[in-house]
């Protein structure tokens, strides 16, 4: 990783603090601005604990639940915690710098996360990756009856690609064919 890089992963929450001075700066809340940023932001905290119940790190390639949708739900959840942090102020400055702060810090931890997931990974991460878009990317996929068996049909070849990437014996029948569902956590 560049030395940029490693500086905006090191400090990206001790910056937060005077970023948080300026936000409460240039801030303007109301008590709706604060209802409804409290709401979105109870969104984001409930995305955050959902992705959370699924994410066992350093030990597995968590492919279940939110993750099965973005490779990035907890960052995610965050992104609208700020948005309500956003919405609460009532300031389009104080917006900016959010977006701004997101779009720096939070995109080069995800590189770099996605580097680190490919490396312990492997093929695995890659199947998986291709698969499933991650939170920098807006998803143009639409939940239509077809659409959802498609979607089924995906995330049951993203377990067996997985499954058999690890070497499983267990999980290819006798021509060598993979069969099998990865176990989910």
């Amino acid at each position: 990783m560049s030395v940029a890089g490693n500086f905006f992963v090191r400090w990206r929450v001790r910056l937060g603090y005077p970023l948080a001075i300026a936000l409460l700066y240039f801030s303007r809340p109301t008590p709706p601005s604060i209802l409804v940023g409290a709401l979105t932001g109870i969104i984001g905290l409930g995305v955050r604990a959902y992705a959370a119940g699924y994410l066992h790190k350093q030990e597995v390639l968590t492919i279940a639940g939110p993750y099965a949708y973005t490779r990035n739900p907890l960052y995610l959840g965050s992104a609208i915690l700020a948005l309500g942090a956003g919405i609460a102020t009532r300031s389009w400055i104080s917006a900016l710098i959010l977006i701004v702060y997101f779009a720096v810090f939070y995109s080069i931890v995800m590189q770099r996360e996605a580097k680190e997931l490919q490396l312990r990974h492997g093929a695995s991460f890659e199947d998986y990756a291709r698969a499933v878009i991650s939170s920098r990317a807006p998803s143009t996929r639409t939940r239509t009856p077809m659409n959802m068996k498609k979607e089924k049909r995906r995330k049951k070849n993203i377990r067996r690609s997985i499954s058999c990437n690890r070497g499983m014996p267990a999980q290819r029948d006798a021509a060598g064919k993979c069969c099998g569902d990865y176990y989910l956590r």
